[in-house]
């Protein structure tokens, strides 16, 4: 068997998320859109079903898979419905969905439920992506609540730059949200992770908990808000491979790495087609054995190449950690020019195991 391994800590998930809930002071949603960012949507639900207090996706599809897998906890569709004909499946799957356009809000305005439904309203505070501008909010607001097609509305937002906590910018983006909301019904909902750790005026009645769930922090270098997080994944693979390179010789496609001395190095079975990003070559930062060493030369699409130089013990069969509880995600990402989010979420053709 290919020794690709990526280890999914349950009990980290749980920790983490309890974290979170006890740092937002109330309820939190788990946010597990994308198969969980790579780490498995249903398998991830049922270890948190006896704390969360709900679960949010991106869409109506991986609602039903939840459904399908047992969850029975509310569920948010945080696109919304795509086309009216999905609000039946909302009624049979009795879910909870954001409406964040006109053309969603027309769709709950035609439409005939046996019982109301529980919208999240979008406001667009600022990121302007999605939502209703604060001055078409209250209408869009009051044409709902009138409708009797919507039994709850839950008023939200979504940040841009909350993960930039020296800046401003969520600071404008509450104001603009308060300053509409506070004279509406109902509960609200606007903190992400990075709001959940370092913005408090943003805990509100329901937080959404994403990647900081998967013990990833949000947050720049030197803000140490999520330092209580723990890695949720650990991805592994072994050495099936050991050379001896001369000073001066090359390793790789490109020969973007020439050896400066004698180098040994390790071939591992793991590459970009298994998600391992391909800008992240030379110098990216491994674990072998438990020792920290770097990824050397090109990442290829199976595998990829480590230096074993400083590690005598370390040869066939050696364990290495690509990221998990020596190795951050985030230095990886970092090393690839990404974000944790994007390096998790690609991982694929691993062998997952769950504990």
């Amino acid at each position: 068997m290919r020794p690709l391994i990526a280890s999914i800590r349950l009990d980290k998930l749980r920790h983490n998320y309890l974290l979170a809930k006890q740092q937002a002071g109330g309820p939190t949603l788990a946010v597990i859109k994308a198969n969980a960012y790579g780490h498995g949507a249903v398998r991830c639900a049922q270890a948190l079903a006896d704390v969360a207090d709900g679960f949010a996706v991106a869409c109506l599809e991986e609602a039903i898979q939840l459904r399908e897998g047992g969850v029975t906890l509310p569920i948010v569709l945080l696109e919304g419905v795509f086309e009216a004909a999905e609000l039946a499946d909302v009624e049979q799957h009795d879910l909870w969905f954001v409406v964040q356009s006109q053309q969603q809000l027309e769709m709950v305005l035609q439409a005939n439920p046996a019982k109301p439904y529980t919208v999240w309203l979008k406001m667009d505070s600022g990121m302007h992506r999605a939502g209703f501008f604060p001055q078409d909010y209250a209408a869009a607001h009051c044409k709902l609540m009138a409708s009797g097609k919507v039994g709850k509305i839950v008023k939200m937002s979504h940040f841009a730059r909350a993960d930039e906590p020296q800046l401003s910018a969520t600071h404008a983006q509450l104001e603009a949200f308060d300053s509409v909301c506070r004279y509406l019904s109902g509960e609200e909902s606007i903190a992400n992770s990075a709001g959940i750790l370092c913005h408090e005026r943003s805990h509100r009645q329901w937080n959404r908990a994403g990647i900081m769930l998967y013990g990833a922090s949000p947050l720049p270098a030197g803000f140490d808000q999520g330092a209580a997080l723990q890695p949720v994944m650990r991805l592994s693979t072994r050495v099936f491979g050991v050379r001896e390179l001369a000073a001066g010789e090359p390793v790789g496609y490109g020969a973007s790495f020439v050896a400066e001395r004698p180098t040994r190095v390790g071939l591992i079975a793991c590459g970009y087609a298994d998600g391992y990003p391909r800008l992240a070559s030379t110098g990216s930062p491994v674990a072998i054995d438990g020792v920290r060493s770097r990824v050397i030369g090109r990442v290829s699409m199976d595998m990829m190449t480590v230096d074993l130089t400083d590690l005598p013990q370390a040869g066939i069969g050696s364990e290495v950690e690509l990221w998990g509880d020596t190795i951050h995600i985030n230095e990886v990402a970092a090393q690839a020019g990404t974000i944790s989010y994007e390096v998790l979420c690609n991982v694929k053709r691993a062998h997952f195991s769950y504990d």
